[in-house]
């Protein structure tokens, strides 16, 4: 419904923003080649099995790191479509504008995710794509991707997939929207970001929220009282404990059951 970092043991770091260090001595983010062989993010965001020669020529692929300050802006909505973007550290939130002025959140992204495609359509971005925190994004300019689509069949296959993806993510969160109860959503929403964030080497059961309970709220189409209320259920409950932005994960089943409950006989 929503969808590396060095895995550790240390509780204290499973907090810890997924950071990758450059190699080398201070260059340009702008300018600095990145080399997608070499990125440990590369099994997220990049097709597997690929030959050598493959990866030299995604390699090529990338055209420069941008670093985003937290808050600021990526792409805004009907900013011309140039490139899709690899989030190789931080946290972003993608939003619109509603009629009453209002930010509507359309969904979260952390590293080793792809932004940018909402532009393929119309080639203009459709929405905002925000900072929660310091980011710094792979450009990926999508004429070369085009280009080097028709010589590395794997890469296709992986953009088909990215976009599929996506997708299938719209259809969850219409789902959340449509049939859900506030405890459905909430959970749904906690189960999710604890799964990507597993698979990028953190917790399964603790996470740091680089969202607000308001961006939350707005993601799930709850109030922001409503996502307290929650959460404070939750608390009551023995499922998580909470401290400010913290968050663990106290009865994983719990939130499952919540999801799916169990018919008794």
């Amino acid at each position: 419904m929503l969808e590396h970092a060095t895995p550790t043991n240390k509780p204290e770091d499973a907090h810890a923003s997924i950071t990758i260090t450059p190699v080398g001595g201070a260059v340009s983010p702008h300018t600095m080649k990145v080399a997608c062989s070499n990125c440990n993010l590369r099994e997220l965001c990049m097709p597997l099995g690929l030959s050598s020669a493959e990866l030299d020529k995604i390699d090529d692929v990338v055209a420069s790191r941008r670093k985003v300050k937290r808050g600021g802006t990526l792409f805004r909505n009907g900013e011309k479509f140039t490139s899709l973007y690899a989030i190789r550290t931080g946290f972003f939130k993608t939003c619109v504008a509603s009629e009453d002025g209002r930010d509507q959140v359309t969904g979260f992204q952390m590293a080793g995710e792809v932004m940018g495609l909402d532009g393929i359509v119309h080639d203009h971005h459709t929405c905002d794509a925000v900072a929660l925190e310091d980011a710094e994004v792979c450009v990926m300019p999508f004429d070369r991707i085009e280009e080097l689509s028709r010589e590395v069949n794997a890469l296709q296959r992986h953009v088909h997939k990215i976009m599929s993806r996506e997708i299938v993510r719209e259809n969850g969160v219409m789902l959340l929207l449509g049939s859900m109860r506030a405890e459905e959503r909430l959970a749904a929403f906690l189960l999710n970001l604890v799964q990507r964030l597993h698979a990028r080497g953190f917790s399964q059961s603790e996470l740091v929220l680089r969202m607000t309970r308001e961006e939350i709220g707005s993601y799930l189409g709850l109030k922001l009282e409503t996502v307290s209320r929650t959460f404070s259920k939750f608390v009551e409950d023995g499922i998580v404990e909470v401290k400010q932005r913290h968050v663990r994960i106290l009865n994983t089943d719990a939130l499952k059951d919540i999801l799916n409950p169990k018919v008794c006989n």
